[in-house]
């Protein structure tokens, strides 16, 4: 008996969970935010070559503030919609009223928005991953990585055809279609540029793929689901203007918590609570290792992500709470 309600469970948080996913990629603003973050790693090469001896660096630099940038805005707005604009327009009131719990409801949303996110950042992932292969042409004599710029062009293309075919023929949804169609076509696209050099040849022992970048992504990747989760947790009492407000200061604060709290925090109460509250986005940010030439361990993976999923259930747990009292319909 146990067995079968706790089915029934897991089968209603994936229901709320797939519908999810499903709304956030039909949404505009969600296409658009992962198009114009492509077209800055498509500019960061030329962005990053006027920076005397460290054009790699800021290329890296650069790729890595875009990364945890698309993430966080589509975080926001993807919440906002997911359960904000609900509550607004009292459709809420049709799912809660069916048996799902609050709980599985925002639990829900929150899986649901974080595999939206996950996939956004993956696509954006696999976009820094082919600037850092192109690399800045910090002189004359260098050329550039055509097979990096030939492989982008053939995703983008295939993407949008048959993304184009896809809608006129069988009216699938434009946005969503093209977003699933160009993670595919990146992979594949990826898997090629592992295997081809610069010259064309097939060389995987030189094709200027860094562990460090992918380690450097999962990090980041670890702090957008913390700020999907306090996202969500903001969706359920703030509108859109001051969720995203409340968001970016989070994630503000976050990035200057060791500086604000933390050398207080021995000495002082106060600041040893605020330390451990705010989300320390420090943790997940590695633009010290990426100056000092320093790496990235496994094991600081694993501390990461634990720490992670600590904070992000203690911010679910808020917002379940939250969410208990609020009225709807």
């Amino acid at each position: 008996m146990y067995g079968n309600i706790k089915k029934i469970m897991v089968y209603k948080l994936l229901i709320v969970a797939k519908n999810t996913l499903t709304e956030t990629l039909r949404q505009p603003i969600y296409a658009v935010i992962i198009a114009f973050s492509l077209f800055l790693f498509f500019m960061s090469p030329s962005i990053a070559m006027y920076t005397m001896d460290e054009d790699i660096k800021m290329l890296r630099e650069i790729g890595l503030s875009t990364l945890v940038l698309t993430g966080l805005f589509i975080a926001i707005f993807s919440a906002t919609a997911a359960l904000t604009e609900e509550i607004e327009t009292n459709t809420i009131t049709t799912v809660l009223s069916k048996p799902i719990g609050r709980p599985t409801f925002i639990l829900g949303k929150f899986l649901g928005v974080t595999a939206a996110v996950v996939l956004a950042h993956y696509i954006c992932t696999t976009a820094l991953l082919m600037a850092v292969r192109h690399g800045v042409l910090e002189a004359a004599i260098d050329t550039h990585d055509w097979p990096v710029i030939v492989t982008a062009l053939v995703i983008v293309l295939l993407t949008l055809l048959l993304t184009a075919f896809l809608n006129y023929i069988y009216d699938w949804n434009f946005p969503a279609t093209a977003i699933k169609l160009i993670a595919v076509f990146a992979t594949f696209g990826m898997l090629f540029l592992s295997l081809i050099d610069k010259e064309w040849k097939f060389n995987p022992q030189n094709n200027n793929l860094h562990a460090f970048d992918i380690y450097a992504s999962i990090l980041l990747l670890f702090a957008v689901v913390v700020l999907v989760a306090l996202a969500i947790a903001f969706s359920t009492r703030l509108n859109v203007v001051l969720t995203l407000a409340c968001c970016v200061g989070a994630f503000l604060l976050g990035l200057i918590s060791d500086y604000v709290f933390g050398r207080f925090a021995q000495t002082n109460l106060w600041a040893r609570l605020g330390h451990i509250l705010a989300p320390n986005v420090q943790v997940f940010w590695i633009s010290d290792a990426i100056y000092e030439g320093s790496s990235i361990e496994p094991y600081y993976l694993l501390i990461s992500a634990l720490y992670a999923l600590l904070y992000t259930s203690g911010i679910l747990l808020i917002a379940i709470a939250l969410f208990q009292k609020r009225q709807v319909g």
